[in-house]
This record gives structure tokens, sequence and C-alpha cells, in this order.
């Protein structure tokens, strides 16, 4: 089959090149129209607790999550002096005239509202819901937000919200993905041109890369008219597109050299590349979009977006690098090689840094094994202190006007009334049951961390009624019902806002109740998250030991790359604990630690990062499996395999660390966090893992690691030839 693939590539060459610059052109020019197109998901989860209060304030009550969050701040006096007041009032006016703004409530409409106004009196609260979709209302921040933001003699003022918060993320992941495409396309250049020693080469292979984040973009304009895609996913398209791209063209680059430098035509090298680089490719490809696509067991299209971007673009740059990259190689020919190239592939085997380096780790298989496994667990140990939490502004940089106006909240206001947990009561007649709605407010108030609770009977602090029902209060009950505002204070909510949604929600309620609102919505959102690991965890080892049976013939060997791959992840996870949740280099990288980690982001660097070294795994065991298919020696195939495959699975790691480390320029903290994981989990891999202690691991199972042997498995035998 892949002859003839080979033999076609060659005959249609020019066709082929001719069709991928079409596709490339028109992915420019219609793909690019996909990033305005793109939006950061809200973290409801639907038909949870807080999602069925969220739908009962807005149904029964006319009531929504105030979004928007405007800073009112006295340049002279407080904001009880009569300028002041007035100026405020006049930006309230202003608001509630704009369109999709409702519930707009200020300080100065409020008899009694402590939680906005800060301690010093200089600044106060100006509070507002924007209805309408996630994007729809950010587009409409992008208007509000320039246009409430004043600086005269009388007041300043800043605009912030969970929604402002979060439109800001998704602007600056914007910008950041140019600017990791500025820093990782020259480097990645640079180091392919030290690979390669030939210009063309580097070029060749980085173009194909590129091609493969383009026709990515083409996927994601396609899917965004059917389904919501996350502004993270750009960034995911860029790492991938330039670390396995060019690891994919890599790969065949190199084999096709090595076949041409022995034979000098064109058509056998071809074949021979495809027959080997680009099966183990496919494969390759195969193991890691199997990998990302778990991520679509999740209810959640932002993680659902990583899975739609990394399978478009570890497929475009499969396809590329079997198809695109064969032909334009037939057309170069011998251009592609550097100056004494045959004179380097005639090296003797078995001198090389690898050869030795595996001759002598089999020599001590159990000392290495042992202590390069303390050291993983060593590493990983961190990991047994995380603690989940919410993400916030400090994801942003500190010159982001939205965390800015939070940091004045954290140091000056006693409280966060937009943060209020809000127990929503149906069916029930809130005249007839005052005294026991009355009742329940008082002892939600006790609850430690809540500075007041409002209610239709007015406010409630530490048990006791703070403030009459006034008109503010009328709100709060109606014929369907009733509904409390328990507000958090703001130490509360920094140090264990999960553990108040849980004590709120145990209190023994005189009704049926649902608690929303944001810190609940969060809470919700993790526990529906975790929920789904064990599934997601288990369907990619399943179906990844699956193929890797399939390509070795092996039960050992794919049980192995498990259980190395899951070391591999403890390091990294340790690592990700120490420097961003205990926040030990948060001055040399950048960032603000918050105690806590959010909790997607481990889920999304086990599926990728247990995808890549499941394809590093790929690539030295096939030509280990090469070698022994040849001997018959395990420790012969596993010293040569590791010669033959390792300088290349060192390079590819080293291309990919480069978009990581790219990835990690980033502002936010959560992409930060991503490219330092991901650099340290794809380095590990590459040299401790796959140099130290996988070899280690086959001398001390012998034989045993080809059982039950290949040759006796039927369904192996239909891939005789092993990739690579």
């Amino acid at each position: 089959m892949h002859t003839q693939s080979g033999y076609r590539i060659i005959r249609y060459r020019w066709h082929i090149i001719i069709a991928a610059t079409i596709l490339f052109v028109l992915s420019a020019l219609y793909g690019s129209r996909v990033i305005p197109q793109l939006s950061l998901a809200r973290f409801e989860v639907k038909g949870s607790p807080s999602d069925l209060a969220a739908q009962a304030l807005q149904q029964h009550f006319g009531v929504g999550h105030p979004n928007l969050l405007v800073l009112v701040t006295a340049k002279k006096g407080t904001v009880d002096d009569a300028p002041v007041r007035q100026a405020a009032l006049q930006l309230v006016q202003e608001l509630s005239q704009q369109a999709h703004v409702q519930e707009v409530t200020s300080y100065w409409q409020r008899a009694y509202a402590p939680a906005l106004k800060s301690r010093d009196g200089r600044q106060a609260l100006i509070l507002a819901h924007v209805a309408g979709s996630v994007t729809a209302v950010r587009q409409q921040l992008s208007t509000l937000s320039p246009m409430l933001t004043r600086n005269n003699a009388l007041i300043k003022t800043g605009v912030s919200g969970q929604d402002e918060v979060f439109r800001q993320v998704g602007a600056q992941s914007q910008r950041d993905f140019v600017l990791a495409d500025a820093i990782a396309i020259p480097l990645v250049f640079l180091l392919l041109m030290i690979v390669f020693r030939s210009m063309l080469a580097a070029l060749l292979t980085l173009m194909t890369s590129v091609f493969s984040i383009v026709v990515t973009l083409l996927v994601l304009r396609g899917l965004v008219q059917f389904t919501e895609v996350s502004t993270f996913a750009l960034n995911l398209t860029m790492v991938l597109g330039l670390g396995i791209g060019v690891d994919y063209c890599l790969l065949v680059v190199s084999r096709f050299r090595e076949e041409f430098g022995k034979t000098l035509d064109v058509q056998a090298a071809i074949t021979i590349t495809l027959e080997t680089a680009g099966r183990t490719v496919l494969f390759s490809a195969v193991t890691v979009a199997v990998s990302l696509a778990a991520l679509l067991l999740f209810p959640f299209f932002f993680l659902r977006s990583f899975a739609y971007a990394g399978i478009a673009v570890i497929g475009a740059g499969a396809l590329a690098a079997t198809i695109v990259l064969p032909a334009a190689l037939a057309i170069l020919k011998h251009r592609i090689t550097p100056w004494g190239w045959w004179r380097i592939c005639a090296r003797k085997e078995g001198m090389g840094f690898w050869h030795s380096t595996a001759v002598m780790v089999m020599q001590r298989p159990l000392l290495i094994a042992v202590t390069v496994v303390g050291l993983l667990l060593l590493l990983g140990a961190p990991f047994l202190r995380i603690r989940f939490g919410a993400p916030d502004d400090r994801v942003l940089p500190p010159q982001a006007s939205s965390r800015q106006v939070e940091e004045q909240l954290r140091q000056h206001f006693l409280a966060e009334e937009d943060d209020a947990l809000r127990v929503v009561m149906t069916g029930i007649s809130a005249a007839a049951d005052t005294q026991a709605i009355t009742d329940y407010a008082a002892r939600l108030s006790l609850l430690e961390g809540v500075t007041q609770v409002d209610g239709p009977a007015g406010a409630y602090v530490q048990g006791r009624r703070a403030a009459p029902p006034g008109v503010w209060h009328q709100r709060f009950h109606n014929a369907a019902g009733a509904w409390l505002a328990v507000i958090p204070a703001q130490d509360r909510l920094e140090k264990d806002a999960f553990g108040l949604v849980r004590e709120v929600r145990a209190v023994p309620a005189p009704f049926h109740t649902l608690v929303g609102g944001m810190p609940a919505t969060f809470f919700d959102f993790q526990h529906e998250l975790l929920a789904y690991i064990p599934l997601v965890a288990g369907v990619i080892v399943v179906v990844t030991f699956g193929l890797l049976f399939f390509m070795t013939g092996s039960l050992v060997l794919p049980l192995k790359a498990v259980v190395l791959n899951i070391l591999s992840l403890s390091a990294s996870f340790g690592a990700l604990v120490w420097i961003f949740q205990e926040g030990h280099l948060s001055g040399w990288l950048q960032f603000t630690a918050t105690g806590t980690m959010e909790t997607s982001i481990p889920i999304l660097m086990f599926c990728l990062a247990f995808g890549l070294s499941m394809d590093y795994e790929v690539f030295i065991m096939s030509r280990i499996r090469e070698e022994y298919d040849s001997t018959g020696n395990n420790a012969l195939a596993v010293a040569r395999g590791l010669e033959k495959s390792a300088s290349l699975v060192t390079t590819a790691a080293a291309l990919l660390a480069i978009a990581f480390i790219a990835f990690s320029t980033s502002g936010i903290t959560l992409m930060k966090m991503m490219g330092v994981g991901m650099t340290i989990a794809v380095l590990v891999d590459a040299t401790i893992i796959r140099a130290l202690l996988m070899p280690a691991l086959m001398e001390l199972m012998g034989n045993a690691n080809w059982w039950p042997r290949k040759r006796q498995t039927h369904i192996h035998q239909t891939s005789n030839h092993s990739p690579h």
C-alpha cells in the first residue's frame, strides 16, 4: 500500500503542491476570521443546583447575576459628599439607559449597603447585570468599559466584574498568540537549521507546520458555526502546530535523507520513508488524538475546544507530513541534504552516545530504576498538597484594568456583594412564611465569613436584623416565592469559598432551596469536572494500551508505557503545585500565586502530556521492535533502538519545548501554567524516562517484554513491519 502511495505522490507531486498551496491561501483568508468569533466560557454546569438557582432567579424574579461592577473613587473627601454623590448618580443614570443593562444599583441608592462602601469611605460601587449570551455580553462590555471609565476633578472610576475580567482574559490570550508566534517561529527555525544543517530543509519543515496551523483555523471557523469554541483553542493550535507538526516533519525528513543517502533513488527513499517514518507519524497522530478526544467526554465547551483544536492540528500535521512533505521532497531531491551527509550516515552502529548510555543503564538496571523512580516520586510529592480553587482576576497581568479594580476591592472593602450566594425558595408564600424565612436568614448570617444576609425582611448581621426592609428589599420576594443574598467576607472568599458553599447548603432550611451565585457556580463546576476524571483517564489508558499492543504485539510493553507516563506526569504535576500554587517562582515567572490550582489545568495537562508521552514511546519502541524483529536479542534491540531514535526524540522534545516555552510567556497565569507544566513534562519524559528508566525496565524484564511473542499474535501480523 505504501509502495503505491509513494509512487502516486511522486507522480502527482506538482498537483499535490498546487492543491496544498490553494488550500493554504483559502485557509489563511477565511480561517483567520475565526479569531473574533472565539469566546471564553462562563462556568455554568447545566442542571446543577447553581444553574437551577440562576434559572429560577431569572424566571421568577427577573434577577440576573451582577456581572458588571464600577468602582467609584472620590478624588477629595468621601463618597458621601454631595458633588461626588451627584457625579456617581449621573453615572448610574447613564448606565441604566444602555441596551441590555438591567438591575442597576449602587451604594448611593440603598439605605443600608456596607458591602458597597470601602472601609475608609473614599470608594463605593455600582453594580449591574448585562443580559445576553457570553459572547454578546463581552462584546457589549468592550463598549461599556471605556464609556464608564472616568477620571475628572471629582471622581475616578474603574470597571470590573466576572464577564469584564474574562473579556480581558480573552483579549490578552489573542495578543499572547501573536507574541508566542513571534518568539517560537524564529527559535524553531534556528534549531532546525542546526539539526538539518540545511536552510532549505529547515524552511520546508517550518512551512509544513505553519500549513497545519492555518488549516486548523479553517476547521475552527467551520466549528464556530455550530458550537462555541474557546479563545484558548488558538493558543493550543499554535503550540501543537509548531511542536508536534515540526516533530512529524523532522521524522519524515530525517528518514528520507537517510534512505536517499543510501540509494540516491528518490522513489525508493520516499517509499521506505512512508513505510517506516510515515507509518509512525500516522500511528503517533492517532495516539495523541485519542488522548485529546477524551476531552470531548466533558460537558464543558472550554475543554472540548482543546479537543477540537488539538485533533484538527494533529490530523492536519500528520497528513501534511505524509502527503504534502513527501511531494516537496520528491521535487527537491538531493537539494534537501547537507554536505557530508553520506559520510555521517555511514558511521558504524554501536559507537554513539545513546548506544553507550543504554549499555551503561542495562549494566545496572535495578539501581538506576529504583533511583529514577524515587526521584520522580520525590518531585511529584508536592502534588499531594494540591488545593483546587476558582480562577479570578489574578490570572491577568497586574496592569490589566479589571485586575487593578479587584485589587482595590480586596484591600479596601469588607465584602463583595457581586460574589454573594443566592438562596432561592420557590413555591412558597413570602407573606405567610415570613417568620420561617426570617429565622432562616438569621441562621445563615451566623456562619463564619458571612458579613450580611439580605432578604424580604431586611438585612441580617450576626443573627440579628441590622436594617429593616426598604424599597431595595422588595426584589427579594413576590408571588412565586423568595430569595436571600448571602454576602461573604473578602477573607472567607480568599481562604475557603467552596467551604462556605458547603456550609450554606448544609444549614437546615424550612423549604426546598437552591443555592447559586458565583462561588456556588465554581463549586459545581469543579465537582462536575472531578466526577468525569475516572471515566476520561480510563478511556485514555485503555485505548492507548490497545493501540500500543497493536503496534508491538506485547501486553507487557503497553503496561510499562502507562506506568512510565504516570511517573512522568507525577513529576510535572508536583512541579506545577510547587511553582504555581505555592508561588516559589512567582517573581521569576511573573505571576501571582493564589494558594489554589484551577481544576481544569491538571486535567488538560494529563490528556495532552499522556498523548505526547505515548508519541515518544511510539518513536522509540518502533525502532526497538524493528531491531528485535531482526536480532531476537532484547538487550541489543534496546541499545540499537535507542541509538537510532533517541537523538531524534530529544530533538523533537527540544522543538516542542520551545513551543511550550513560548506558550509560557503568556500574560495569563493559566496559560503560563500550561506552558511551564508541559515543558517540564516533555523534557522529563524525553530524557529521564526514555533514556534511563525505559531501558532499565526493559533489561529487567528481558524477553518477557515481548509476551505474548508477536509472531504468535495474529492481530499483530497485519503490521509486521514496524513503524519508523
